[in-house]
């Protein structure tokens, strides 16, 4: 059996896409959402699916927004942002 680092979490079938969204995007994002950063739901650092993220992207702050992306029968795909957060 492999190391459980060797597990690619993102690439599960169950698990929907997630991706960092830039910083430069964020603010608008939040405008077109009419929402305020610390209102979001929370996604941990110590996440899988983040640290999967880190892999790519070095170190991802607390603060930082996260997009997810989930199938969906009646749109073609849903998108959610998440707040990174040390806890919650």
């Amino acid at each position: 059996m492999g190391n459980k680092d060797d597990i690619k979490v993102l690439e599960h079938g169950l698990v929907p896409e997630h991706k960092l969204v830039p910083k430069e995007e964020e603010k608008e994002i939040l405008e077109r959402l009419g929402v305020k950063r610390e209102n979001l739901p929370k996604i941990r650092k110590t996440d899988p699916a983040l640290r999967e993220l880190e892999k790519v992207h070095g170190d991802i702050n607390v603060g930082r927004l996260i997009e997810i992306r989930r199938k969906s029968r009646t749109a073609d795909s849903a998108r959610a942002y998440r707040l990174v957060v040390k806890r919650d």
